[in-house]
């Protein structure tokens, strides 16, 4: 199968433009590659056929805020906003887990969004969907409580009830700094509601995490 076939969002593109996209090669990015910093060009459009991306802004003081997750049949808002509009790119791309993916250089990109309904729709529809995901983060960010971010952030992301993250990487996810979650961390562990672990958080009483998470700001 080609690897257009297993992207559902491109089956709408006419058979010669989805050709074309087919002689491009997919590569592998291995879990940590990142894939452009802040100041980069933007080089093409990135499609994700498997695993994830995490986008990172760094602020003056050098905190990271998790800005938004790039999966299969999702996109890059800056890459987006880069190729259309020309600039550079503003934040920083890491792959969170191994990842295969496919660029669509910048002039392929212009010619299809040019002539094709179908990949502009698809472009577009992903840009949509970003945008809103990146609104719900600002409204988070500017007013739900740490311990609300905190909580949805652990339930959300846990892998059989233990996230893989350390304090740092939790911090970044949530927006805040790693003082202080750490300090919500120890909270929650000396209610019992987790456990803490060397690079790891187990979920220990879920229950009380999603109430925590539910009660808004």
């Amino acid at each position: 199968m080609t690897w257009t076939g297993t992207a559902p969002a491109l089956a709408t593109l006419a058979p010669e433009n989805r050709a074309a996209l087919d002689r491009l090669a997919p590569f592998a990015a291995p879990r940590g590659t990142v894939l452009f910093r802040p100041g980069d060009s933007v080089e093409g459009f990135v499609i994700v056929l498997s695993g994830r991306i995490d986008v990172f802004l760094t602020g003056p003081t050098g905190r990271d805020i998790l800005l938004y997750a790039v999966e299969p049949g999702q996109s890059c808002i800056q890459s987006t906003l880069g190729l259309l509009g020309g600039d550079d790119y503003s934040g920083e791309a890491v792959t969170r887990s191994d990842c295969r993916l496919v660029l669509i250089p910048r002039g392929v990109f212009l010619s299809l969004m040019g002539r094709d309904e179908g990949f502009r729709t698809f472009v577009f529809h992903a840009f949509a969907q970003r945008m809103q995901s990146m609104m719900h983060l600002l409204e988070k960010v500017a007013f739900q409580r740490i311990e609300c971010r905190l909580a949805e952030t652990l339930l959300q992301r846990a892998e059989n009830g233990v996230l893989h993250a350390t304090h740092a990487e939790i911090a970044t996810m949530i927006g805040s700094a790693r003082e202080v979650v750490s300090r919500r961390l120890d909270a929650f562990s000396r209610r019992g509601i987790v456990a803490l672990e060397r690079g790891n958080v187990r979920l220990l009483d879920e229950a009380t995490l999603r109430g925590i998470a539910d009660t808004g700001g």
